[in-house]
């Protein structure tokens, strides 16, 4: 799987300027946060997901990743409602493949 970026929007609060960004990858779910000075990334594992959550409003809608690992969710508010549903599917469709891929190895 290639990776996936998935741009907030700059209509919303926090987003004017530098939009947050979410990258799906075949391993891991990353969150890009940047300001003037400075850039906060957050990544979890995608085997250490341990819930998507979604949470749509009128336009935009939130997302909320939780980790098995007991750390801070990764979250990000203003995506579209088609990017947040495409998030979730990607994050479980390559779960789904890394715990096939597991128990057909063993």
């Amino acid at each position: 799987m290639t990776a996936e970026v998935f741009k907030a929007s700059r209509w919303t609060k926090g987003n004017h300027l530098f939009p947050t960004e979410i990258e799906i990858t075949d391993t891991a779910v990353t969150r890009r946060k940047r300001s003037w000075l400075t850039r906060n990334e957050m990544t979890i594992h995608l085997l250490r997901v341990a819930s998507v959550r979604i949470d749509t409003g009128l336009l935009w809608s939130d997302i909320l990743v939780e980790s098995t690992g007991g750390t801070d969710p990764l979250t990000s508010h203003g995506h579209r409602k088609q990017d947040a549903l495409r998030i979730k599917e990607l994050i479980e469709r390559a779960q789904t493949s890394h715990l096939a891929g597991r128990d057909s190895g063993a």
